[in-house]
């Protein structure tokens, strides 16, 4: 592998010399895009358009040539390489997201300005259609609503003009990890079509065969059959239909389905560890039982259906109208066992529905006011749990005014308030300042933070056989709310940007797990009932957490002659969790202070790209590397240090209409890889050096 390795290495830097020393050809085909825009149109930091460089509040961008550049295959990939405020975890049952310090629970994901819910809503998007992504780093319940106690990630979506339009990418690496995503885009006069098909796979691997058991401090080591990393297939199928009757008025329906089934291993075992102590000299032995790993898959299924107009009476005025529902389905699919047939069990089904009307209005040249209407139904079912048509409504009414005060010097005032029909009214303030002559900008901003507790927090009870463990659910919680202030220096010019951002998140209420005492359990004859079967450890969520999270995140881009580009980012994270915990040997209730679950302290992002063009060849190389410090667990303490660097080349032969683009890179250059036992709080689940290999073909 080594050798190959370096063969490949060695044929792409001759190819680089090649055509390094070959004539320049100007050129004239505009399929090809090598300059990247510094400055595009972005919408998330107000809900209205804005230049970058113009936008009241801060906003982050990653360009679609910037997802193309980096081979990434899905968004936490493509998050995690090309930003540093976003670190990823990922386990046996998934990948997991922290941003800024925080869980991906306080991060709204939108596409399009539309909400997408339920677990897997990073997966649902499909990298090939991206036109951008607009990351906003702070609490924006005031425009956004609950959950957007962090940060604010949009998805915008590239919405082709062409009369026809095809593209189809393939992407394939190691551990038979394939992509596959298909793109039909036409417009016929008035009506438009926007269709899209995305496969994804995966095999089981593990990188450590072993998991570990403790004995009297030392380490025994035993095979397991669990996977490091699940294998899974999913689909997703998302179709647009649009019409538009003048510039004045355009309506449009749209929809999209997803499933996604584990792939676990039938046949995996595990082993469990019991301890026996000597009443008479205190010597502890230790059994160890092989035990069936899996007895079932997890399998998740998504649809989105909506439907919207946008109206257009006057250049002062306009007027949006959407309307949508994002249900989701997640099941336990049993496969022969002992004493069970197969069989479908499930676990959690959600629907989710908004309707919003919003108005833009230019008052003034020196204002501009928007407003709105939105109305948000949630109900949660589950067999395993006996819930059946849990429900919460929530209605909302929202203003933003953005004002010229003077001469390089505006401001925005939000405004929200929120009737949820378990957790009552609530108002939710932001306020920014945005100064700006030349090519600097000043930005300094604080938002309220405002999220309900979900229908699964409430209601839902969790079980926990290997480990005793039963939650209670908990209907009385309250919804977290937080203070963010945010301050931003911003420099750029035609070749550089560069910026600065500080943000300080005080975050109160947090709802986590809470151990009941004996006293609380044998006050309760369910939870009496339920120790006596053997649950010897039961808790319930509780808002026993609060947190403080302050950081600072920096990042540069370059675009230098001859079609290099450079770019590089940083954030230090200081994360404090004030938590609620139980001594389990005096049953007393204790204050406990940790950086927050799964955050990391210091993160970074490098990329280097080369692109140059003959005549009808383009090709593009690019470096990057993602370097983070330790990780913090509440459960397995610091996972260690990591770093991965990739490599990546793409060679584009554009043929009238036609554009065939074949690509090839190492993964992980260095071999980077966590080898501990399972069941670590890994650094990192990558298999370890790869080559992947793609091709791209757009008509």
């Amino acid at each position: 592998m080594t050798r190959n390795i370096t063969l490949i290495i060695t044929m792409m830097l001759s190819m680089i010399a090649n055509v390094t020393n070959a004539q320049n050809e100007k050129d004239a085909n505009p399929v090809v895009q090598i300059r990247q825009d510094l400055n595009p149109v972005v919408i998330t930091g107000t809900g209205t358009y804005h230049k970058n460089d113009n936008s009241p509040v801060a906003v982050q961008m990653i360009s679609a040539k910037e997802l193309r550049d980096a081979k990434v295959t899905n968004l936490q990939e493509a998050l995690s390489r090309l930003t540093p405020n976003i670190t990823t975890q990922t386990n046996g049952m998934g990948t997991t997201v922290n941003f800024n310090g925080v869980s991906d629970d306080y991060l709204l994901i939108m596409v399009n300005g539309k909400r997408v819910s339920g677990d897997d809503r990073w997966d649902r998007i499909s990298i090939d259609n991206i036109k951008r992504i607009e990351i906003l780093p702070g609490a924006a319940s005031a425009l956004y609503g609950s959950d957007a106690i962090a940060g604010v990630v949009n998805i915008i979506t590239d919405d082709s003009k062409d009369k026809l339009s095809v593209t189809n990418t393939t992407h394939l690496s190691s551990k038979n990890r394939l992509t596959e995503d298909v793109n039909v885009d036409v417009t016929a006069g008035k009506l438009s079509s926007l269709t899209s098909y995305s496969y994804k796979q995966a095999d089981n691997w593990q990188v450590n065969p072993y998991q570990a058991f403790d004995e009297d401090g030392t380490e025994v080591l035993k095979l397991t059959g669990r996977p490091m990393s699940m294998g899974f297939k999913s689909h997703n199928v998302t179709e647009k239909l649009g019409w538009t009757f003048s510039d004045q008025f355009d309506i449009y329906v749209n929809g999209d389905y997803y499933t996604n089934e584990t792939c676990r291993p039938q046949d995996a075992t595990y082993f469990t560890q019991k301890s026996t102590k000597d009443a008479a000299t205190g010597t502890k032995t230790y059994s160890y039982t092989s035990k069936k790993a899996y007895t079932y898959d997890i399998g998740h299924e998504s649809y989105h259906y909506g439907a919207g107009a946008r109206w257009v009476p006057n250049q002062r005025t306009h007027v949006y109208l959407d309307l949508y529902s994002d249900n989701f389905t997640s099941k336990y699919d049993y496969w022969q066992t002992e004493d069970k047939e197969s069989y479908d069990e499930v676990r959690k089904r959600t629907h989710y529905y908004n309707e919003t009307l919003k108005g833009i209005f230019r008052l003034a040249s020196w204002n501009k006011l928007s407003a709105g209407i939105e109305l948000e139904q949630s109900t949660l079912d589950s067999h395993s749990d006996n819930i059946d048509g849990e429900h919460t409504s929530t209605y909302n009414l929202f203003a933003q005014d953005e004002v010229t005060i003077t001469k390089g010097l505006e401001g925005v005032v939000g405004l929200r308030y929120t009737y949820n029909t378990n957790f009552h009214s609530n108002l939710t303030p932001s306020v920014s300042l945005f100064y700006h002559t030349g090519g600097l900008r000043l930005r300094a901003s604080y938002a309220g933070g405002y999220r309900t507790p979900t229908l699964s927090q409430l209601y839902a009870s969790d079980q926990a056989k290997t480990t005793s463990r039963y939650t209670t659910p908990n209907p009385v919680l309250k919804p977290e709310k937080n203070h963010f202030w945010n301050a931003n220096a911003e420099y750029s010019n035609e070749w550089l940007n560069i910026s600065v951002n500080a943000f300080i998140n005080n975050i109160r209420d947090m709802i986590n797990y809470r151990t009941m005492s004996m006293t609380e359990i044998n006050s309760d004859p369910v939870l009496t009932a339920l120790y006596a079967e053997g649950w010897t450890t039961i808790r319930q969520r509780d808002n026993i957490d609060r947190a403080k999270i302050r950081g600072i995140n920096a990042n540069v881009k370059f675009i230098l002659p001859y079609g290099f580009s450079i770019a590089a980012g940083y954030t230090y994270t200081d994360s404090k969790a004030t938590t609620v915990t139980l001594d389990t040997k005096t049953q007393q209730y204790v204050e406990t202070e940790t950086p927050i679950d799964k955050s990391v302290r210091n993160v970074a992002n490098l990329s280097a790209t080369w692109d140059h063009v003959w005549k009808n060849y383009h090709l593009n190389i690019n470096l990057n590397g993602h370097i983070q410090g330790r990780r913090y667990s509440s459960t397995y303490g610091y996972a260690p240090r990591y770093q991965q660097w990739n490599l990546n080349t793409s060679h584009a032969f554009i043929m009238d209409t036609f554009v065939l683009e074949p690509g090839i890179g190492i993964e992980n250059i260095f071999n980077k890889r966590d080898t501990s036992p399972w069941n670590s709080n890994f650094a990192t689940i990558n298999p370890g050096r790869a080559l992947h290999v793609s091709v791209k073909a757009k008509f």
